[in-house]
């Protein structure tokens, strides 16, 4: 491994030669470019006051929330993405708080994707702030993979954030060196390298092997990928089924998944907590709304139209219900699909029980899509749409009303216009919602 953030690792890795010379690179070359605590980054960049400062992105402390992103002055005090906000407000009290401004990522996130397509045709964006770039040498373009992952760095800082780049011969190799050197490192493995360099890390560290089985592989006494590239395939199919071969794989350095955008969106969802619990049927069918409507924004957005649409509740006990129902004709109107949603609700939910957390997901847009039972609760024969009256019945106006809002959207923002159900819920959020990684392919 070779490091390039103000120092190189002491490890044996190729150096450069007398002539100042990098080594040849033989072999794929893939990139994975990490923006350096994104959305905190660009509040510190817009507002120059908080700049070393420690910045949280995320829901309010005293409702519920979680922190989106944190800067890394935040990080010194133990504060971490995904934490709640309460706990983070304990750890860090001085902390700049912002709820965050999502339109502004995106923004700066298409600037850095264009820098990276200015490189490279074969982009995998991965998330909003992540993505797979393969820069392998050919006959008509043979600069170094290192170079550009210089170069990438250096435009990208010149926008006002920093990103850290992992390079290695596979999207494996490449996703755990990002993180091995933040921010703004650059981690190199070069190509032979792959088995060294991942053998002594912790089996957590690699893609694919959650908590479970980790305490299944660590009772078996495998605690590095070097043990587990090592392990009995027997054991392994065991503990990952079907995904034992592609672990064995990535553990020995050999997954040659390519960089490619070509995974088809399997769903389109948005879900958000609440300050304060929802317990009547105007509260309920309130948020659902809210929930739908942003969802039949995107979708159109996307061009995309769906068959089966899903409700999740979060009580106020942290347990989960889910329904979902297989809608007749696909659609992206949530005028249309918000009453089925009210009724799909009763199916798992009374007045007076305390909901904590609504979300509404459209996925089923292939038309032989199976419905996967196994992820719902609740797998139903909801009444037919037929039986459902729209929010407006008239399919014109319907249409005509969502192609004005969106109109207005598109122009002044999301929050131009929103229905009296929307209003009612606007104050209720703890400004931590969260929507699938779809949003951002």
């Amino acid at each position: 491994m070779y490091g390039t953030h103000g120092h190189t690792n002491d490890r044996e890795e190729p150096g450069i030669d007398a002539a100042g010379r990098l080594p040849a690179w033989r072999g794929p070359a893939i990139l994975l470019v990490d923006l350096d605590a994104f959305f905190a980054s660009v509040e510190q960049l817009d507002h120059p006051g908080w700049r070393g400062k420690p910045v949280i992105v995320g829901g309010d402390p005293d409702k519920r929330g979680v922190v989106s992103t944190a800067s890394y002055e935040a990080r010194v005090f133990g504060v971490r993405s995904a934490m709640p906000s309460s706990q983070a407000a304990r750890l860090c009290p001085d902390a700049i708080w912002t709820h965050g401004h999502y339109g502004r990522y995106r923004e700066m996130s298409r600037k850095i994707m264009g820098i990276l397509l200015d490189e490279s045709p074969r982009i995998q964006q991965v998330s909003i702030d992540e993505a797979f770039l393969d820069v392998s040498p050919t006959a008509h373009v043979n600069e170094h993979p290192i170079l550009i992952a210089q170069r990438i760095q250096k435009r990208v800082a010149d926008l006002g954030v920093t990103c850290s780049i992992g390079l290695g011969t596979t999207k494996t190799i490449a996703k755990i060196a990002s993180d091995m050197d933040k921010p703004q490192g650059l981690t190199i493995v070069y190509p032979g390298r792959e088995k060294d360099f991942l053998s002594p890390l912790p089996i957590r560290t690699m893609s694919g092997v959650g908590p479970a089985a980790e305490r299944a592989l660590t009772s078996h006494g495998i605690r590095t990928l070097g043990e587990l590239a090592a392990a009995d395939e027997a054991l392994l199919k065991h503990i990952f089924g079907k995904n034992a071969e592609v672990i064995m794989a990535r553990a020995n350095g050999g997954d040659l998944t390519p960089v490619a955008d070509d995974d088809p969106v399997k769903s389109v969802s948005n879900e958000t907590s609440f300050a304060e619990d929802l317990s009547s049927a105007e509260e309920v069918e309130a948020g659902i709304a809210t929930m739908a409507s942003k969802v039949g924004r995107r979708l159109r957005k996307k061009g995309m139209r769906g068959h089966t649409i899903s409700l999740k509740l979060r009580f106020s006990d942290r347990s989960i219900r889910s329904v979902q129902k297989r809608l007749d004709e696909a659609t992206d109107d949530d005028l249309l699909f918000t009453p089925l949603l009210y009724r799909m609700a009763r199916e798992i939910w009374e007045p007076g029980i305390p909901v904590r957390l609504i979300g509404v997901g459209m996925a089923g847009f292939d038309d032989d899509e199976p419905t996967q039972d196994a992820l719902f609760d609740v797998l139903q024969e909801a009444p037919s749409e037929n039986d459902v009256k729209p929010i407006i019945e008239d399919d014109e106006k319907r249409s005509g009303l969502l192609a004005a809002t969106d109109k207005v959207k598109d122009r002044f923002g999301d929050a131009a216009v929103k229905f009296g159900r929307e209003l009612s819920m606007e104050r209720r959020t703890t400004g931590s919602g969260s929507k699938n990684s779809s949003d951002y392919k």
